[in-house]
């Protein structure tokens, strides 16, 4: 009996622990990439973004995000991965004057278009800038709370000054493509957004994350950044593999 009860109690399933992820004041890199599987010359482009993950600043001073884009769609294969609303997020830097024009594959990094990558740079640029804190508590529902600590300027009229923006990220995934311009290639992608958004806000967030979207990736892991509203600079993001 005494050796039953030892067995069930080892059975029973231990609370999930909330997993914790808090920047310094150093600001931390996001990396864009506006990618398509529609497009012949973006495989390159996801292959060094891959490189990537042995990064030892990885998901501290590192923040790696491939935006598949919809544009190329109609030419003969439709990605999986591909979003409106990556494509808006890709519109938007181009309204505000964050890039020159849409293209794919089109690197963003701190915000500022990166075509040093097509002459051979492969070395990010370097940061070096202080920026707020940024605290994130994923809780064992499923709720998410994000706290930024740094200083803006207040507009009396709209309080909500700063935007909040959340993304898991598949790793390992694999596509076959059947049709288009990459007809016949198997395409390897780490860093993939899924079920990208974003919400205005104060600095403070309470926020309900989905589901994970199960895309057949090896691994998920979770994005998280924040932006000034009125001119979707960065402030400061951080990340981290899901339990």
């Amino acid at each position: 009996m005494k050796t039953l009860l030892h067995v069930s109690l080892l059975l029973v399933p231990l609370f999930a622990q909330a997993q914790e992820w808090h920047s310094g004041t150093k600001q931390a890199q996001l990396v864009e990439l506006y990618t398509s599987e529609g497009c012949s010359s973006c495989p390159p482009a996801d292959k060094w973004l891959s490189t990537l993950k042995d990064d030892p600043a990885l998901f501290d001073g590192l923040i790696p995000v491939a935006f598949h884009v919809d544009y190329w769609d109609y030419i003969g294969w439709k990605d999986p991965f591909a979003s409106p609303v990556h494509t808006q997020r890709q519109q938007d830097y181009a309204r505000f004057g964050h890039i020159s024009q849409m293209y794919t594959p089109g690197f963003v990094v701190d915000n500022k278009e990166w075509r040093s990558w097509f002459r051979g740079q492969r070395t990010l640029p370097t940061l070096d800038r202080t920026s707020g804190e940024l605290d994130v508590v994923l809780n064992d529902n499923n709720t998410l709370n994000v706290n930024y600590s740094g200083t803006l300027k207040l507009n009396d009229k709209d309080k909500q000054n700063t935007e909040l923006h959340i993304t898991y990220l598949g790793m390992g995934l694999t596509t076959k493509v059947k049709a288009g311009e990459n007809k016949n290639r198997q395409l390897n992608h780490d860093f993939v957004a899924l079920n990208y958004f974003s919400l205005p806000g104060n600095q403070q967030w309470t926020v309900a994350l989905p589901d994970i979207p199960q895309k057949g990736q090896e691994k998920t892991a979770l994005a998280v950044w924040v932006s000034d509203k009125n001119t979707k600079e960065v402030l400061q993001a951080i990340g981290g593999y899901l339990d």
